[in-house]
């Protein structure tokens, strides 16, 4: 009797070795097993190179006729950068396929199980699909809107805030924290920063986990350690080009740094960004009505936030990691374009209502126009709070389980 959970946790952590690195392609492992024997297992790379199926069956050989295939992903059924991996299964003599989630993709959404079935292979789905779906679900999300899932990340003190009065913020979170925050660096494909946290952190944005670290807190399984440390692009929304251009962003080697604008950036400022070493787009703008705590209303425009993930989404960005500071986050929240959000608080209490709160803004007139969150997850890390959850009635979700 084989058994099915084992063998496809063994795919899923094959999956996960190519973690950062597959965009716009999902995450994908396989294995083949044969006499409760694992005969070849391989896992998708990177966009463009061989699928997960094809290394597998390529390490077992003759030993896939009559063998069972575990992949975590449907295999796809059209002709991209690589032929069908449907058609290559039925070829290789596989007898039964195991799947851990059918894909949405329009170009297969169910006809690569179709192709199986009707070669007269055995086809079992649905197993350990949560895991599958969770791995994949940035790519899940993309694939429907063509836009990239949006993850926000904050760290904060138990009372919502993210500096003192006086401007001091680090550490108000502990290193296991911040440990677990550069893993969400490695696993998406972007981070998105404000102008303002360039001027007052000149900060990095950059992975900072050695590739055991990663390994040790994502793969489940013993496998050789090949990982290799994703380095996100960045992308700043900076109305102005004031982004300096000896910013600390532009020294980490083989990544991009967009720096969007609106329509007022001097050609200049562009001109300077661009010899920097940056990317400069122009992005239109949208007014923000401020002005609760005066009696005059002052029209802001701000970079419209949906013109913004339509965009990276043309590029091909299938994930981005919102890390603030509160003015961005609050465009984000405000315009409800995000999917998740990731929170860590920190042991302790700041108070001041002239302390930075995570989310600033103008906030929202009413509490039933204000974005629900479906919290999935609390995690205890070394005295400091891991707190997961999605925002309700996202666009493109995935079928299954409500993600």
């Amino acid at each position: 009797m084989m058994n099915d959970e084992l063998y496809m946790k063994r795919a899923i952590s094959l999956a996960k070795m190519a973690t950062g690195h597959t965009s716009p392609n999902p995450l994908v492992g396989a294995v083949v097993v044969k006499d409760n024997t694992i005969v070849g297992e391989g896992y998708h790379h990177k966009a463009g190179e061989a699928h997960a199926e094809v290394h597998a069956l390529d390490v077992a050989g003759d030993n896939a006729r009559g063998a069972t295939l575990y992949v975590t992903l449907e295999p796809c059924a059209h002709y991209g950068k690589t032929p069908p991996c449907a058609k290559r299964v039925v070829e290789s003599g596989i007898a039964r396929v195991v799947i851990g989630s059918t894909d949405p993709n329009p170009l297969v959404a169910g006809k690569g199980i179709q192709i199986l079935k009707d070669a007269g292979i055995s086809v079992a789905t649905d197993i350990c699909a949560d895991e599958c779906i969770a791995m994949n679900e940035h790519f899940f999300t993309f694939i429907q809107t063509h836009k990239p899932f949006v993850t926000i990340k904050s760290a904060m003190s138990l009372d919502g805030k993210i500096a003192t009065f006086t401007g001091q913020s680090q550490w108000i979170t502990n290193e296991s924290s911040r440990k677990d925050g550069h893993i969400l660096r490695a696993s998406h494909d972007a981070m998105l920063v404000g102008i303002g946290t360039i001027l007052a952190d000149d900060p990095l944005l950059n992975c900072r986990l050695t590739k055991d670290e990663l390994y040790d807190a994502i793969i489940d399984e013993t496998i050789d350690n090949t990982l290799e440390i994703h380095q996100p692009d960045i992308i700043i929304l900076d109305s102005q080009g004031r982004t300096p251009i000896d910013a600390k962003v532009f020294t980490i080697p083989e990544r991009k740094v967009f720096i969007l604008v609106a329509k007022g950036c001097s050609q200049e400022r562009r001109n300077a960004l661009v010899n920097a070493g940056a990317i400069v787009e122009e992005i239109p703008t949208k007014s923000v009505r401020q002005g609760h705590t005066t009696d005059v209303a002052v029209n802001i425009k701000k970079i419209d936030i949906e013109a913004c993930l339509i965009y990276l989404g043309k590029l091909g960005y299938t994930s981005i990691l919102v890390e603030g500071g509160s003015t961005i986050i609050s465009s984000f929240v405000e315009a409800q374009a995000f999917d998740k959000m990731i929170t860590y608080i920190g042991n302790l209490v700041i108070g001041g209502i002239k302390s930075t709160p995570a989310v600033g803004g103008t906030g929202f007139a009413t509490l039933n126009t204000a974005p629900l969150l479906e919290f999935t997850s609390t995690q205890i890390l070394d005295n400091n709070i891991r707190i997961e959850s999605y925002r309700r009635g996202r666009e493109g979700s995935y079928v299954y389980r409500h993600r």
